[in-house]
């Protein structure tokens, strides 16, 4: 599946043959495969401390563009011999000059990331999950960049997309490749650290956009209810849905033909989610541990988890899927083993990481309140997604 970058993509650049691009796609590949790397960030340090590219294989330093204007004789002696290097900024071009003058210098083995850290950003990578009973197949969409999963279900040439983001042409043209019509599109919840593409995506394929009602208050267009005991069937499989309030009020679990468990935002595979980013943490603490300590608890443990997000690149396993089974979950996520309801209630609502950027503007724009331009959206998501509680080092 290649890389949708839409208007984000750069204009031709006169390149030097010293250096060549690596896509997204190649890199997501390479950080799969936990390859050895070497990342020079040239980006300012504010910007690289917030938000930078991981991975196992790889090894990074920081130096900001302005600071190597008037040379890289400084940094020379830090780089290695025998990696590959990728040089990386916002858009690409700070990373093509500075790509150039080491390439003066003699350093070889160079690359740029192409369309920079925002092309990161966007970049979705489809990983097949599974097979379903009738035939079928589901697949997730990482967007490596950022942390979000999205999920391509898909039976007897029908097909749902859940969680979708904005970038909603990647799924038409999965759909297409594939001789699939998309029928239907759901968010699992309102989601506050990302512009879904939900909406959009029903409208361009004539699908059928469900949400749960009890986020839903504040929507202004029309949708159709995601709701506890109405099913949706999809082909000849089914999805159950299944109330499960404590990230949001109205936040909804999947169960794809009795074998996977889509848990939104509610529990990922190394922490749990937050309830305070729609302004009713305290509220939403007792209900998010009721989802996860009873409701999760009478499913049984061999269902496979498929999370909304990831926090960390080591959620990923061999083939770059984001998914355990519940049994595992329970025995080993500390988020599900706080056996006291008052530490757990302080730990949802006051061990929290900063809330995602522009979250409450996200929230506005998943309404339908306001309607940012193209460009500004892309700037709105750019950084970590901050959906967990934290990770589990400090639950």
């Amino acid at each position: 599946m290649g890389e949708w970058t839409g208007k984000t993509a750069s204009k031709q650049t006169n390149v030097p043959t010293a250096c060549q691009a690596i896509t997204s796609t190649e890199l997501t590949k390479k950080i799969i495969n936990k390859k050895s790397l070497f990342i020079l960030d040239v980006r300012n340090s504010n910007d690289y401390s917030e938000w930078k590219i991981e991975g196992e294989g790889i090894e990074m330093i920081n130096v900001p563009y302005y600071d190597m204007l008037d040379g890289v004789d400084s940094i020379l002696g830090e780089l290695p011999k025998d990696q590959e290097i990728i040089v990386v900024c916002a858009k690409e071009g700070s990373s093509i000059v500075i790509a150039d003058m080491l390439a003066q210098k003699g350093v070889t083995n160079l690359y740029y990331l192409k369309g920079g850290m925002i092309a990161w950003s966007e970049h979705l990578e489809p990983v097949k999950i599974g097979d379903l009973q009738n035939g079928g197949e589901i697949f997730q969409f990482i967007r490596i960049g950022k942390g979000c999963l999205s999920y391509y279900v898909e039976s007897a040439r029908e097909a749902v997309v859940i969680d979708p983001i904005r970038t909603t042409k990647v799924f038409e043209q999965f759909a297409k490749q594939r001789g699939a019509k998309i029928v239907a599109t759901i968010d699992t919840h309102l989601h506050a650290d990302h512009i879904s593409g939900g909406r959009m995506l029903a409208e361009r394929t004539g699908a059928a956009y469900y949400i749960p009602e009890r986020d839903a208050s504040d929507i202004t267009f029309a949708y159709h209810k995601l709701e506890e005991g109405h099913d949706i069937t999809i082909g000849c499989s089914k999805v159950e849905t299944i109330s499960s309030p404590g990230h949001t009020s109205g936040s909804t679990s999947l169960i794809i033909d009795g074998q996977f468990l889509m848990t939104g935002d509610s529990l990922f595979i190394e922490s749990i989610g937050r309830p305070d980013l729609a302004g009713k943490a305290e509220e939403l603490a007792g209900d998010l541990r009721t989802t996860l300590y009873q409701r999760y608890q009478q499913l049984s443990g061999e269902m496979i988890v498929l999370p909304a997000h990831f926090g960390t690149i080591s959620e990923l396993g061999k083939r770059g899927e984001v998914a355990k089974r519940l049994e595992d979950l329970f025995t080993w996520n500390t988020g599900l083993n706080i056996q006291d309801e008052q530490e757990f209630q302080k730990i949802v609502t006051e061990n929290l990481p900063p809330q995602p950027n522009h979250y409450q503007e996200i929230r506005l724009i998943n309404q339908g309140k306001i309607t940012p331009s193209f460009d500004e959206q892309i700037e709105m998501e750019i950084g970590p997604n901050r959906c967990a509680v934290a990770g589990p080092e400090n639950i």
